[in-house]
């Protein structure tokens, strides 16, 4: 592990110490709210997978060097180590040689969220931490229960009415305490008391605007950097697209670039993609504003989560920093692309994830994606998190009779089975 010196503000470098996890940046605060980041006592100690005296582990913890907490101490079940998939099929649609997709659908909960529950959870156990607490439409509740559940700490889910059914349930089915309030908002207004009266540890963004979610948790998400470079081959990929809603994992891979840059094994940084929903971080872009906005919400998207009307400072400032892009996602354009992806490479996907390839299709359509770049897409999570709306595009299952002519009849006119 490494042994955390503070806490850093992304934006002005003010140097806070380790239990100020459940604040933002004070000096910023008249300005703009800004994420804090975890800083090391010392340069970290890096050590390439293989090399003399580097650890056997897998998963996540193949890069425990790397992160705030040690193997010994964490509270695990297995999570990180995913595929890097060659998208082959809809590479060649779009005329890339190089496209990937870095599938988080095979994590314990069954998304990328387990990555910042794993690390949140373990220091809250070390810290500890009475009542771990989270808000969440999905994704980020599910882990974080789950990961509470195996360190033996309580857990409370603060959600909305419209969450989805089944994340909701794989919540409450690993024990947590989930509270369905009447507005989105009314959230971050419960969980604050809660963590200010209560002392409870937070997993998530608990006030508005939001900075991001816990610090420590973002840390997990630099291993997706470290085993997406070791598996191009130790070489970083020239774009990497991801799903934003607060921008947590496109600063932890930025991170997790950057600490390999400096090591010297990779000789460049990608530039990262933000792909949103409402476009509060393309407002920013477009008009030089120091911070996103908040967008009027227009519709109802498909990608509940990532469905937030106001991006943060730090996923703009790294979208910035790395010459990238944030590309506004359409529904339609969204679940086409969840569609391409399950009957054209076979993984069945959230929404969400389907709109990294959004993203791809319109920056390839632009010129700025080369067909010779490499590119890696994010999958957050599996289809079967929020399976409805998928359903809701598929219309009714067909139906035939008992009797197999007049079932073959119909099979036939439907062009299933070839006519006689």
């Amino acid at each position: 592990m490494a042994k955390v010196k503070g806490l850093q503000c992304l934006r002005c470098g003010a140097l806070y110490p380790p239990d100020h996890y459940a604040e933002d940046c004070p000096a910023c605060r008249p300005v703009v709210r800004s994420n804090l980041v975890v800083v090391y006592d010392e340069p970290l100690a890096l050590r390439k997978p293989g090399a003399a005296g580097a650890g056997p582990s897998s998963g996540l913890w193949r890069y425990g060097d790397v992160l705030p907490v040690s193997e010994a101490d964490a509270v695990s079940l297995g999570e990180g180590g995913s595929p890097l998939r060659p998208l082959r099929a809809v590479g060649e649609q779009l005329g890339l040689k190089q496209l990937y997709g870095k599938d988080e659908s095979g994590n314990p909960t069954w998304s990328f969220k387990d990555r910042l529950a794993c690390i949140a959870v373990s220091v809250a156990k070390q810290m500890g931490a009475k009542t771990i607490v989270s808000s969440s439409s999905g994704n980020a509740g599910a882990a974080a229960a789950a990961y509470a559940a195996k360190a033996g700490i309580p857990c409370v889910v603060f959600t909305f009415g419209g969450a989805a059914g089944p994340m909701v349930t794989q919540m409450r089915a690993y024990g947590a305490k989930v509270v369905a309030v009447p507005q989105k908002e009314d959230r971050w207004r419960f969980m604050e008391h809660a963590v200010r009266q209560y002392g409870w540890f937070p997993t998530s963004p608990f006030f508005g605007p939001a900075v991001g979610s816990n610090p420590y948790g973002i840390e997990g998400y630099k291993t997706l950097a470290y085993e997406t470079v070791e598996q191009l081959g130790w070489r970083a990929p020239d774009w990497c697209i991801l799903p934003v809603c607060y921008g947590d994992a496109l600063i932890g891979m930025w991170r997790g670039f950057g600490e390999m840059m400096a090591a010297g094994w990779i000789d460049r940084m990608p530039k990262m993609v933000a792909a949103e929903v409402y476009g509060s971080i393309g407002k920013a872009l477009d008009d030089d504003l120091e911070a996103p906005p908040a967008i009027p919400k227009t519709f109802d998207t498909v990608s509940g989560s990532i469905g937030a009307v106001q991006g943060t400072f730090q996923a703009l400032d790294i979208v910035r920093k790395s010459g990238g892009r944030a590309v506004t996602i359409s529904n339609d354009d969204t679940m086409r692309w969840q569609h391409l992806l399950a009957t054209r490479e076979a993984r069945y996907l959230e929404p969400a994830s389907a709109g990294g390839l959004v993203a791809v299709e319109r920056l390839v359509k632009s010129g700025l994606i080369k067909p010779d770049d490499a590119v890696v897409s994010l999958l957050t999570a599996s289809g079967l998190k929020d399976p409805a709306v998928t359903a809701a595009t598929q219309g009714d299952t067909m139906a035939v009779p008992s009797d197999l002519s007049a079932a073959w009849q119909i099979l036939q006119s439907a062009g299933i089975v070839p006519s006689n």
